[in-house]
């Protein structure tokens, strides 16, 4: 059973969460990891300031299903089955060994060894008293703390099988880094925390960039559900154009911008399930897609809610029920299609108020066949030299109508979801000098041909594209003496 146990899916970053779970129950405010390089002797420990245990909890912590999943639970606990700790650990090591002591007390250990239950003629279950020979050593910083608990994963088949370098074992450390600092970043935020990789402190990654003026917020929506208390946020990012290089790698998230989209889904404060649109949707759930990677929303539940929601051991998935889907659906519909707009505009304010729309060079006609994209006549550019064509009109709009008939939709699509970003096209920066000498082009043609005053001219154009990108050059424009 243990050995089949293994295989329930767990990650070293998700086993080692969800023993980080069992510290914040036990109200520890730090927590230590080590992880020590020494090829297949490799081991990892996990040392927590908690209340710690004593003998009899200690060996029933230690049993798998300790406590039932039915049984009523302090709203703070993190844990459900009584079997995190143990098939956690056994996903990752062939030994664990769980050390504590209560304040005052003595240190009291016990070890699990897969190997000796395999090996066991009886098939007995030999729990075993302190640790492993050779491995008191691997225990002594807890001797340092007046309380806590300190779990040891040794012989870890999972995490340095045979072949494995140093430097894959340091890798799988910045991923562990990233993982936690994603799962608990609201304890670390709130200083309720502080968790250290082999002396250094993790800092908080924070979905949802909360303290930038430019991410959208829709404020929080608190329902019942089964009598359970929901509440959810969403929120559309800034667009990668508007962030530095730091805070847009950072903002990607340990799995990328695309990947980090959809719900992320917490209980107790404690992250569950990160980016992932929970098979809503309309007909097929929805999938991953690049336009909506800004979308980002926060589920809070309670604990009370796990059988409702169908929380696993693991804590890494879970499904709405069915009073929640339609709600969580109308929601998460209105913010990807906000974030969809800044994915496609480049985080371009939209005008509001009594301020005209923009015109924009292209537009979209939805036919049965699909969406075809034309040229729009009525630009001011546009139509500037449609009105003055003269004799060349014909052959203007025929070569419009070529630059619409060959637009590369497919190409400009496979390059963006290449490149993971939309091809650049609309000006992100001060205008060069030809784009200065169209604009001022544009500016004489609505004064002297169309007959607009200068500010009326001034605002056609802070109102077209790609003119709208800079309004302040727009209000120094002047008519030449000429005119």
């Amino acid at each position: 059973m243990v050995e089949a146990l293994r295989g329930l899916g767990y990650s070293p970053a998700t086993a080692i969460a969800d023993i980080i779970d069992n510290s914040i129950a036990a109200g520890a405010s730090a927590v230590d990891l080590d992880f020590v390089w020494s090829g297949e002797d490799s081991f990892i420990t996990i040392l927590d300031n908690g209340r710690g245990m004593d003998e009899q909890a200690l060996d029933r912590a230690m049993r798998l299903g300790e406590r039932s999943p039915l049984e009523d639970r302090n709203a703070e606990d993190l844990g459900r089955f009584g079997l995190g700790l143990k098939t956690a650990s056994f996903s990752q090591a062939r030994r664990l060994t769980v050390a504590s002591r209560q304040e005052g007390g003595e240190v009291l250990a016990l070890h699990w060894d897969l190997d000796v239950l395999r090996d066991d003629p009886a098939g007995a279950w030999a729990l075993l008293e302190g640790a492993a020979e050779g491995s008191q050593e691997r225990l002594a910083a807890l001797e340092a703390l007046p309380s806590g608990t300190l779990v040891l994963w040794e012989l870890m088949d999972r995490i340095v099988p045979s072949g494995v370098r140093e430097q894959d074992f340091l890798d799988l450390i910045d991923r562990i880094e990233q993982h936690l600092a994603m799962v608990f970043h609201r304890f670390i935020e709130k200083r309720r925390l502080t968790i250290r990789i082999n002396g250094r402190a993790i800092a908080a990654w924070n979905p949802f960039l909360e303290h930038r003026s430019d991410t959208w917020r829709s404020g929080t929506d608190t329902f019942l559900v089964n009598g359970s208390p929901v509440s959810v946020e969403g929120f559309v990012l800034p667009h990668r154009d508007r962030l530095d290089a730091k805070t847009r790698d950072s903002a990607a998230g340990p799995d990328g911008w695309t990947a980090q989209q959809g719900f992320y889904v917490y209980r107790n404060e404690r992250l569950l399930v990160a980016g992932h649109w929970l098979g809503l949707g309309k007909g097929r759930g929805w999938t991953k897609d690049e336009p909506f990677r800004l979308a980002r929303i926060r589920l809070d539940l309670p604990n009370s809610a796990d059988a409702d929601w169908k929380i696993d051991i693991r804590k890494s998935t879970a499904r709405p029920p069915v009073e929640a889907r339609m709600r969580l659906s109308v929601f998460a519909e209105d913010v990807r299609d906000r974030a969809r707009k800044v994915f496609a505009f480049r985080g371009k304010p939209q005008a509001t108020g009594a301020r005209s729309p923009v015109v924009q060079a292209w537009r979209a006609d939805r036919l049965t066949g699909g969406v075809r994209y034309r040229i729009d006549a009525d630009h001011p550019a546009v139509a500037a030299v449609l009105e003055h064509a003269g004799p060349l009109k014909a052959d203007i709009e025929a070569m419009l109508a070529v630059i619409e008939a060959t637009v590369p939709v497919q190409q400009i699509w496979l390059d963006t979801a290449e490149a993971k970003d939309t091809p650049k096209a609309a000006p992100d920066g001060p205008p060069t000098e030809a784009e200065r000498r169209m604009l001022e082009t544009v500016f004489r043609n609505l004064v002297s041909r169309k007959g607009y005053s200068i500010e009326q001219a001034r605002n056609k154009l802070r109102s077209s594209e790609p003119f709208d990108a800079w309004p302040d050059l727009i209000d120094t424009l002047v008519p030449t003496p000429s005119e």
